[in-house]
């Protein structure tokens, strides 16, 4: 209640707040002709009260100085007299104001859209609030309600003028909403809020993350296409359009991905793996999502592939040859051979061993072995070319794995022949068998072949490439032999001076390192048939004038046996008219059985040469002076054959064993 004591006048003011009230009348008359009654114009905020003389103007409803600012009042005062007078008074009261009305903001809620990376002091959005007071009471600041720390380090708000700005690092992916709160505060304390929602508009900022969730690894080379070896996830933490992500393999790889559920993928292989081909992989995963411009990113996946049994052991050649020479030592290095296996650690370790088998007989072990780690042919024993000059085992490599798996190879061993085989002469005979003795015409012209020494080698090659000598001769310049063929042939006419009897040593050498060497005694007589030879016993007196002294007690042994001796020889011609003379040699290609070596095997190309003529001899019955008979030979210039003569050793022991003696190196 507002009292306001007053004392009419004309016109009065007053000023009161809209919260303020006023006590204050005053009546100068007295009596009866005072002030008896006062009356005021109705109005909406003051009534009178009079309590005696005193006059209250009573504020009965609250002012409000935003609604009017001043109020006019009447009021009348009748006295008691008569005539009653009266009289009035306007009363102007001016409403002060007081700080009565808080802020009021223009929107009870803003909404503001703000780009995520939106640079610093971007204006997000301006509030506004009204205070209908004056002064310092309508003066409005601005500031944050309860929020978080976070939120004033991404935003700042003019306190004068509401205007929000970014001051952080607005990113949709970590808060895609703000929600502020914002206070109006007027002068002296008065606040009211509002609520601001920032949503934050998602910018395609960011990259596709792929992650591997599983993998196999490694997996075997023979999984079947199809085989699943891994799971891939993909993530973008963008939103809409700028979260959807394509994914793919770049390279020629032998897998692809295969959508699953959502952005998951399956590794899976496309075709058959081979470890020996290619034993690792890196899988390079592209993932493009379909923001503008569209942002991608990729992943390697190492991939390793698991090693199978798949490759059996694959020597380095087909076949393998192996050369020794004869007579080696047991336990000498044949060859070497090598398998390779593709496959890793156990499966590619090869181990060497020799296939069961037989070579002339006898088992592969006894002649070879291998070792089993370095694939090294060893020899068990010592070879001989003569007995065999090559022999082919077989040689397996097997791997360690499970199962194993293995592969053969053959091995040909070729034994090269080593000179330890001298000459063997097959004609003449070696003495101690028979003993022969060729005619030679008395007319036999120069180059005429007289006859032929025959022999072989066992070796081969250059080792029985045989060359012949004449060493030592009754009468050295009247024979020659051909130093490859073998032949013997008059240098010269034969005269009436030459000795009827003639003794030739012959050295059979053959080409080997060192050369090895045979001799021989062939003995001719110059006769053109038997009926013209002398008595032995003159003939050997003159072959004894010829000797060397050396043999001189040797030719005084033979006489002191010689008659003996010659009851011998004259039986032995006697026997000799009554059976048909042996064959020589029919020809010499066809050589006789019985001059042939027990171990003799005939070899191309060892060297013995080939003669050119071939013999036919024939000895006919009869008399001391039976003729030989020969066919004619291929060469124009061969001796007539039928002045061969063959008889016993004892026939001619005492006759030629002077001067054989005396020949003899």
């Amino acid at each position: 209640m507002l009292l306001v004591p007053f004392c009419l006048k004309q016109f009065s003011r007053f000023e009161i707040t809209e919260e303020t009230l006023f006590k204050e009348a005053h009546d100068a008359d007295v009596g009866q002709n005072s002030v008896q009654q006062y009356s005021l114009k109705k109005n909406d905020n003051f009534i009178l009260a009079v309590n005696g003389n005193t006059i209250e103007l009573v504020l009965d409803k609250e002012l409000d100085r935003e609604k009017e600012k001043e109020i006019n009042l009447l009021l009348t005062a009748l006295d008691g007299g008569s005539p009653q007078r009266s009289g009035t008074v306007v009363i102007h009261v001016t409403v002060l104001d007081a700080n009565d009305n808080a802020p009021v903001f223009s929107q009870a809620v803003y909404k503001a859209s703000l780009p995520e990376n939106s640079p610093l002091d971007t204006v997000v959005v301006t509030v506004s609030a009204t205070d209908a007071d004056e002064g310092v009471n309508g003066d409005v600041t601005y500031d944050f309600g309860h929020v978080t720390e976070d939120v004033k380090k991404m935003f700042s708000i003019d306190r004068k003028t509401g205007k929000i700005t970014v001051n952080g690092d607005i990113d949709f992916e970590t808060v895609s909403t703000y929600d502020l709160r914002i206070k109006a505060k007027d002068g002296l304390g008065l606040s009211s809020y509002t609520k601001v929602i920032v949503d934050v508009i998602d910018v395609n900022d960011n990259s596709p993350v792929i992650y591997v969730k599983s993998l196999a690894n490694p997996i075997p080379e023979n999984v079947p296409p199809g085989t699943e070896v891994g799971i891939i996830n993909v993530q973008d933490a963008d939103s809409d359009n700028n979260q959807q992500v394509r994914c793919s393999i770049q390279q020629n790889v032998p897998f692809k991905l295969v959508p699953s559920i959502k952005n998951y993928y399956s590794l899976v292989s496309t075709g058959q793996l081979d470890r020996e081909v290619v034993s690792d992989y890196n899988i390079t995963i592209s993932a493009t999502d379909e923001g503008s411009p569209p942002l991608s990113s990729s992943k390697s996946v190492q991939l390793s592939v698991a090693d199978i049994n798949d490759n059996p052991p694959v020597f380095e050649e087909q076949s393998y040859s192996a050369y020794v020479s004869e007579n080696n030592k047991p336990g000498s290095t044949l060859c070497s051979v090598s398998a390779r296996d593709p496959d890793w650690r156990q499966n590619g370790t090869v181990i060497y061993s020799l296939l069961s088998g037989e070579v002339n007989g006898a088992p592969v072990s006894s002649y070879v072995s291998v070792n089993g780690d370095t694939g090294v042919i060893h020899a068990v024993r010592s070879f001989d070319y003569e007995q065999f000059r090559s022999f082919k085992v077989q040689v397996m490599a097997r791997d360690n794995g499970s199962p194993p798996l293995s592969s053969n190879v053959t091995v040909s061993v070729f034994i090269s022949d080593v000179n330890d085989n001298s000459p063997q002469i097959l004609y003449p005979a070696p003495e101690g068998n028979s003993f022969m003795t060729e005619l030679v015409p008395k007319a036999a012209h120069g180059g005429s072949l007289v006859s032929k020494v025959i022999a072989v080698d066992a070796d081969s090659g250059q080792n029985a490439w045989l060359s012949y000598h004449i060493v030592k001769s009754t009468d050295p310049g009247l024979f020659s032999i051909g130093v490859h063929s073998g032949e013997i042939r008059t240098q010269r006419d034969i005269s009436e001076s030459d000795s009827m009897k003639q003794n030739l040593i012959v050295s059979v050498k053959d080409n080997g390192q060192p050369s090895l060497s045979a001799t021989c005694s062939m003995y001719l007589l110059i006769s053109d048939n038997l009926a013209e030879v002398p008595e032995l016993k003159d003939i050997s007196y003159d072959e004894k004038n010829s000797k060397l002294t050396s043999y001189l007690i040797i030719a005084l042994v033979s006489v002191s046996t010689f008659f003996l001796t010659f009851i011998i020889i004259i039986l032995g011609v006697r026997f000799c008219r009554r059976r048909k003379p042996r064959l020589l040699f029919d020809g010499a290609v066809a050589i006789p059985s019985a001059y042939l070596p027990p171990n003799y095997a005939d070899v191309d190309g060892t060297g013995t040469l080939r003669s050119t003529y071939n013999y036919d001899a024939y000895l006919t019955t009869g008399s001391r002076t039976s003729d030989f008979k020969f066919v004619t030979s291929y060469n124009d210039n061969t001796l007539p054959a039928d002045q061969t003569l063959r008889k016993s050793p004892s026939d001619f022991a005492d006759d030629f064993g002077d001067l054989e003696g005396s020949l003899q190196v």
